[in-house]
Parts: structure tokens; sequence; C-alpha cells
């Protein structure tokens, strides 16, 4: 069965960095488009970045491009997020995302109940 771990999540002060990471298992992942999405308290889920497995294309939200690089390491079936010039407004749980046959970008419209795989979240809060 496939599984998605996150973890890296914590507390940082505006304009600081996290690194959060998302280890896969259960598949080679190869058909894969690979997603980070977050949601804050009390606002519906919002797409933040996503990767292809095998072409390594990428997509990113227009409120995080420049600040957070998405990227994976095929080796280890982990995808990361890097998150620099974090802002209060980047508060919420971020979770980790897998899809069969998609673009990256794909995963920006992708309906929530069409995402085949989610991980558990985790909670990355940025002080002001």
């Amino acid at each position: 069965q496939v599984q998605l771990v996150e973890s890296g999540g914590g507390l940082v002060q505006a304009g600081g960095s996290l690194r959060l990471s998302c280890a896969a298992s259960g598949s080679t992942f190869s058909s894969y488009a690979m997603g980070w999405f977050r949601r804050a308290p009390g606002k519906e889920r919002e797409f933040v970045a996503a990767i292809s497995w095998s072409a390594g294309s990428t997509y990113y939200a227009p409120s995080v491009k420049g600040r957070f690089t998405i990227s994976k390491d095929n080796a280890k079936n982990t995808v990361f997020l890097q998150m620099n010039s974090l802002k209060p407004e980047d508060t919420a749980v971020y979770y980790c995302a897998a899809e069969r046959w998609v673009t990256a970008q794909r995963m920006a419209v992708i309906p929530d109940g069409s995402i085949d795989y989610w991980g558990q979240g985790t909670q990355v809060t940025v002080s002001s």
C-alpha cells in the first residue's frame, strides 16, 4: 500500500525557513505527480507546489513562487519543500499528496477527492 509521511514542520519567525519532507513508500512512483497542499484555519485547501516524479517538472502557486522550492530524491522516494522568507500567512497544516497519470500543473486544480493518496499533514506556524 502507498504511504505518505510528512515531517519537518514547526514554529519559525517571519523571514525564516523550514524544509518539509514527504517520505513515500509502496510504489515506484514513476508515473506519479507529487504535490504539497496547505490548509489554514477557516480557509479552503490551497495548492502550494507539485513535481512530476519521473520528469521533475515543477509548478508553483503564485503566492509561494520565488520563496518555496519543491524537489525530490528518487533514491529515497522523498519529496521536499524548501520554504524560505516565510510569512505569517504561510501558517497552515501542510499535506503531501500523490496522484497517478497527471502533470504537476494539474495538481493545482484537481479536486481533493480525485487525488489518490494523502499524508497526515505537518503543522507550520510562522510568527511575526
